[in-house]
């Protein structure tokens, strides 16, 4: 009897990269769903045996698909591939009756090493098809690039959660990157989301590698900083000094684990430039509008952080160079010719 198998991520890059890695004999009988509701739609519909489940998806998530399975008594293997590999996380998937967890972006040797384990009888070789050859424009953000920058970045902004995760014991919440080519001009819409009620202080630090460069500008609410001094053990008062201290720590944290994470992924190193205070305890516009000059049409990533059970709001905006998106649109149609 043939096995069947849906996969459900809502990157079409990452849906492709983990069905070209599957056995020979799965490739018959393989479907794929963007979304959670899409993938229970499918499993009511379809016998699946097994269910390869991204956790971070619009509309539903990995979360609420494995509560669903197991509300509704569904037996099939489910397997947890995603970018989010903080211990708690893993601990959860597991907890809600997924089979296992493999960590994003998954090779050959930790799938093949992941079905012997539960003893899975096959050959994990690569389907004969060969993948389309992409060609993207030089310096247009399409679709396709789009869903690509968003998955890898999926992957470097789980690796920066686990590193926070772990040096502050929590659970990092991780939603999913926003990507947008944009004109300096419209940079306040990009920001319209980090946009608080309360002021914010902001860090900016430039990264330069491989012909790409940019700025990673870290925003982070005033609200978050008794938080945060809370679960750094600070006991003293929160001076401006002070506030700058933990936002210095939580910039240096989160860039550079995100940065390392992105640049594992294309096969580049980033060499990382002081960071600069924009300002404290200003409205995030304010402190753009300082800047502005230094950014034109700019590749604008947004990733927004927040700490279960504390009042921490922490968003992540990596500004790339108008030129550096040929030297992205090469990578990625290396990537989706893997």
């Amino acid at each position: 009897m043939t096995t069947a198998v849906l996969i459900c991520d809502d990157s079409n890059l990452a849906r492709k990269q983990l069905a070209r890695i599957l056995p020979q004999e799965w490739q018959a009988n393989l479907f794929f769903a963007g979304h959670g509701a899409e993938a229970l739609d499918t499993l009511l519909k379809q016998h699946i045996d097994w269910l390869f489940l991204d956790l971070n998806m619009p509309i539903m998530d990995g979360y609420q698909v494995l509560a669903e399975l197991k509300q509704r008594q569904l037996s099939l293997n489910v397997v947890v591939v995603s970018g989010d590999v903080q211990p708690e996380a893993i601990d959860r998937v597991k907890g809600l009756g997924a089979l296992d967890f493999i960590r994003k972006p998954v090779d050959s040797a930790k799938l093949q090493q992941l079905m012997q384990q539960h003893a899975v009888n096959i050959n994990a070789t690569k389907s004969n098809a060969a993948p389309a050859k992409t060609i993207l424009p030089p310096v247009e953000l399409g679709a396709e690039m789009r869903d690509v920058l968003q998955e890898l970045t999926n992957v470097a902004m789980g690796q920066a959660g686990d590193l926070l995760a772990r040096l502050l014991n929590v659970f990092v919440k991780l939603p999913i990157p926003n990507v947008n080519l944009i004109e300096v001009s419209e940079l306040h819409m990009a920001l319209a989301s980090v946009e608080h009620e309360s002021s914010t202080s902001a860090v900016c630090q430039g990264f330069i590698g491989g012909g790409v460069s940019g700025e990673a500008l870290l925003i982070l609410t005033d609200s978050s900083f008794k938080d945060i001094a809370r679960l750094m053990n600070y006991q003293g008062e929160l001076t401006v000094k002070v506030e700058l201290e933990l936002l210095m720590d939580i910039a240096n944290i989160l860039i550079g684990a995100v940065l390392k994470g992105l640049a594992e992924q294309i096969d580049m190193s980033f060499s990382q430039g002081h960071p600069v205070v924009l300002g404290q305890h200003a409205a995030v516009s304010e402190l753009i509008k300082a800047n502005a000059g230094r950014w034109k049409k700019t590749l604008a990533i947004e990733l927004s952080y927040g700490i279960e059970n504390y009042n921490i709001s922490c968003d992540l905006l990596l500004l790339f160079t108008e030129d550096s998106l040929k030297t992205l649109n090469y990578k990625v149609a290396f990537l989706l010719e893997e």
